[in-house]
């Protein structure tokens, strides 16, 4: 078999003669038949642009599915929010990025948000405002504070995922509708001059 080659062609030839390999060296034959052309396919360029989209994974403590939810920024914030709440239930939730229990339980915290919209759910970043925290005695997280009206403060306590009932049993008794024709109070005096001796409000 004798092979002829081109730029882009292949080109066999074969014999219909006696045409054999003795140890390797090639028996010359008479004459040709059958041509048989390969021709290469061309190659053309091929653009190809891929797209890659990256979704940003919200970071769980910014996820308030419920318009009641409400980041505080500050010591001021906190005292304006309160102060304008009239008798509605405000709850305060401190937490931490961190905090394994407060990762785990904020799904709960949302949900019962979500079937509790007339009370307001104030939620304060440990992290970022540790002067705040402790300035109002905040040093163990999940932690939570309920505020209603001119009664102020009602309660205070740490609670998980396992104690949830507790935050349950407290939503239920202070969650019931009631009108005063007094002012909301708010923090207590002894809170407002620990922030204010942080520099987190002004001094009056």
């Amino acid at each position: 078999i004798r092979v002829y080659s081109s730029s882009n062609t292949l080109r066999f030839k074969e014999s219909t003669r006696n045409s054999k390999d003795l140890w390797g060296k090639t028996k010359s034959v008479d004459y040709f038949s059958d041509l048989m052309i390969i021709r290469a396919p061309k190659l053309e360029a091929i653009n190809s642009q891929a797209t890659i989209s990256v979704m940003k994974q919200a970071k769980w403590w910014e996820d308030s599915p419920e318009p009641n939810m409400i980041d505080v920024n500050s010591g001021q914030e906190l005292v304006d929010h309160l102060l304008n709440a009239g008798d509605r239930l405000v709850i305060v939730d401190f937490y931490s990025p961190g905090c394994g229990g407060c990762k785990a339980l904020h799904p709960k915290i949302c949900q019962l948000a979500g079937l509790n919209q007339k009370a307001l759910f104030l939620k304060v970043n440990y992290d970022q405002h540790k002067k705040m925290c402790h300035a109002l005695h905040v040093h163990v997280l999940p932690f939570f504070r309920f505020y209603r009206g001119a009664e102020g403060r009602l309660c205070s306590f740490s609670c998980t995922n396992a104690t949830i009932k507790k935050f349950k049993d407290a939503l239920t008794k202070h969650g019931t509708e009631r009108c005063s024709l007094a002012p909301a109070k708010g923090l207590d005096e002894s809170e407002l001059l620990a922030l204010a001796s942080v520099g987190e409000i002004a001094r009056e």
